[in-house]
């Protein structure tokens, strides 16, 4: 019997009788991260990382039905020996590892193999049946080092700042925009964050990471001389939008691993890209893959009929795709946010 497989309600353990990262109502769901695509409202009882309380607490409901485990700790469940894992994505992800009658199996959720500050960094897990996302599957998708973005991004609000123009960068409001506020030169100007992103940043504080003094923009007139050396974290939703008109004369920007494609940049209508994902890249996926020993890979959203090629011709592994409904992270209406 597969310890995985999937079903209408989403990824479902059978032995266990509980899903991983629903995305219909069911009894039991084990989270492997907050991100909307992976949390969803309205299970009647959810297991996840104890690191990751407080953002599920804040994104689906103070008072939702959560059981936590603190990384690797492992609890029993109808036979089925259950802990979380590191997954390096965002604070709290975690990959969840399953055993049953000497069968292992990891489901990673998200990942990413490079440590950011943010949260605790991948680890890769044993195991016999490794189930991956394949978000940025395709050879193209290579990160430049973190160290050398975060240089490009303070180099180019410090020359807009020089010229008295405000910095509007672009990312997810959960779990980006944490990482690049993490990687900020506070000596250039004021950090200014949009509604949606603050009230995250309170619970990225209270777990102990280190992230610069900010402002709510919505504290600040629209003639605040703080505005031209500022840079303004605020989610995609916000661009071309009425709450924009505030900054005046301002230079934008947009961070994703999107940004790795011309096409992508251009599509935004930003002036820069900058190339930053919380997901593996195409030789990250390798060799966290490679790293599990796993002999048998489930392949989830994303390029998923590359990796499983790749992996079944050119490393003999037995590699089969998963259909699920998860996608890019959600992301708030800045009606929502403001």
């Amino acid at each position: 019997m597969d310890l995985v497989v999937a079903r209408p309600e989403g990824l479902y353990c059978p032995p266990g009788d509980f899903y991983i990262d629903p995305w219909r109502p069911v009894e039991r769901a084990v989270i492997t991260h907050a991100h909307g695509d992976h949390a969803r409202w309205g299970m009647r009882h959810y297991l996840a990382t104890r690191d990751g309380e407080g953002i599920l607490r804040a994104r689906i409901g103070s008072d939702m039905p959560l059981q936590t485990l603190a990384y690797g700790e492992a609890l029993e469940h109808q036979g089925v020996r259950l802990s979380l894992h590191p997954a390096g994505h965002v604070l709290g992800s975690a990959q969840i590892r399953l055993e049953h009658r000497g069968e292992v199996w990891v489901a990673s959720g998200d990942y990413k193999v490079e440590p950011d500050g943010t949260c605790a960094p991948f680890e890769p897990v044993r195991c016999h049946t490794f189930i991956s996302e394949s978000t940025f599957g395709l050879p193209i998708y290579r990160w430049p080092a973190q160290s050398q973005v975060f240089r490009e991004i303070n180099d180019w609000w410090r020359a807009n700042a020089t010229v008295g123009r405000p910095s509007v960068l672009f990312c997810y409001a959960f779990g980006k925009a944490q990482r690049i506020l993490h990687g900020l030169d506070q000596s250039i100007g004021s950090v200014v964050v949009h509604g949606a992103v603050e009230p995250l940043n309170r619970v990225y504080r209270d777990a102990g990471v280190q992230l610069p003094p900010t402002l709510y923009a919505g504290d600040l007139a629209r003639n605040d001389p703080r505005l031209k050396q500022a840079i303004v974290i605020a989610p995609p939703a916000a661009g071309g939008s009425s709450w924009m008109r505030r900054f005046g004369n301002y230079a934008d920007a947009f961070a994703s691993g999107w940004m790795l494609l011309r096409g992508t940049r251009r599509r935004r209508g930003v002036d820069r890209g900058f190339v930053l994902s919380d997901h593996a890249d195409w030789p990250g996926l390798l060799w966290a893959i490679g790293a599990t020993g796993a002999e048998r890979v489930m392949v989830t959203h994303g390029s998923v009929a590359t990796l499983v090629r790749y992996l079944r011709e050119e490393r003999g592994l037995d590699a089969q795709a998963f259909e699920t409904e998860y996608g890019e992270e959600d992301d708030v209406t800045v009606q929502e946010a403001e």
